[in-house]
């Protein structure tokens, strides 16, 4: 953009801009100035003044999209943004096929996703999930699979529309998966839709509003789908299978049978087919013994082995920790 762009046009000779004042206006020296182009100090004084006059008009919307363009990262301009859609009535469907162009050119900016968040709220507009977003999601995480803020903006998307029992959701998460059995973020997504609560849309744990709630029984489901149950674990099996050592599918287990209110040593012999004598082919699945065997009176001398083998072997960064553990056992 050129310098003088807006003062030069007659549409905005209306406007007296408000430059930016770092300190230098009222005497004071800044410890640090930053080195802006002066195409953005042009354009952000224009911006500064209409926000002082709250002024909602198509203008001021052109100039928000050329500050983001300038700057996507500029939380402010968003904000404005969004007042100066919703007071126009604009066609927010437009909106989100400019949004999906921005987004695709930041990817880490999360400045995009809070603005989506705020547009889709819009129950006049979309009183429904739109029939292309989902599709857009994951041609977003093509590009990046574990994109914080776009699984940030999915899991509220689920508690919005109220998706859980979508087929295509789950479709989606079995597709990230296969593609990667490591990505932490889709197994937590699935969990999101097999045992996170369906009430209030900020909820965070099934059984966990409710101050009274001791910690063991938080997370836990008060109806449990038992033959849902035991598909998951027969999920999360298969994939076990396919990579002994990822965290994240032995973690998912762990939820699995605590939202079922089933104990750990329902898998002993699953997770014993991975420690066989001197042969560890899972450090996870040597937790998930010593954690079986700690519960068991009997078993003492068993789960003091698998720490010792975590301690000594396989998981030595929590040492402290796991000699914590054998003392409480041995005490």
């Amino acid at each position: 953009m050129e310098v003088g762009k807006y003062a030069n046009d007659p549409e905005w000779a209306s406007i007296t801009p408000i430059p930016l004042d770092d300190g230098s206006e009222s005497g004071s020296m800044p410890l640090a100035t930053i080195a802006y182009l002066p195409q953005y100090l042009e354009v952000t004084s224009y911006l500064r003044a209409v926000m002082a006059a709250n002024e909602m008009s198509e203008r001021a919307l052109a100039l928000t999209e050329d500050i983001i363009s300038m700057n996507p990262a500029h939380y402010t301009v968003w904000i404005y943004r969004a007042k100066i859609l919703l007071a126009l009535n604009k066609n927010l469907d437009e909106e989100i096929d400019w949004l999906n162009k921005v987004a695709i050119k930041n990817l880490k900016n999360y400045q995009i996703w809070g603005h989506r968040q705020v547009i889709m709220s819009s129950r006049t507009q979309f009183p429904t999930l739109p029939p292309k977003e989902l599709d857009f999601l994951m041609e977003m995480f093509a590009q990046d699979s574990k994109n914080y803020h776009v699984w940030t903006y999915r899991h509220w998307l689920v508690r919005h529309f109220k998706l859980w029992d979508l087929p295509r959701e789950i479709s989606d998460v079995n597709a990230l998966l296969k593609a990667d059995v490591y990505n932490n973020s889709a197994w937590s997504h699935r969990y999101t839709l097999r045992f996170g609560p369906r009430g209030e849309e900020d909820a965070g744990m099934a059984n966990s509003g409710s101050l009274s709630t001791v910690a063991a029984d938080k997370g836990r489901l008060s109806v449990v789908d038992e033959d849902m149950v035991d598909a998951e674990l027969k999920f999360t099996q298969d994939k076990i299978l396919r990579a002994p050592e990822n965290r994240s599918s032995w973690w998912y287990a762990r939820g699995v049978l605590h939202a079922a209110g089933r104990e750990l040593d329902e898998w002993e012999e699953f997770a014993g087919r991975f420690v066989t004598g001197d042969v560890v082919k899972s450090s996870h699945a040597v937790e998930w013994l010593a954690d079986v065997y700690s519960k068991k009176e009997q078993e003492g001398g068993k789960a003091v082995d698998m720490l010792t083998l975590l301690k000594e072997k396989y998981d030595p960064v929590r040492k402290n920790y796991w000699d914590y553990r054998i003392r409480m056992l041995t005490a």
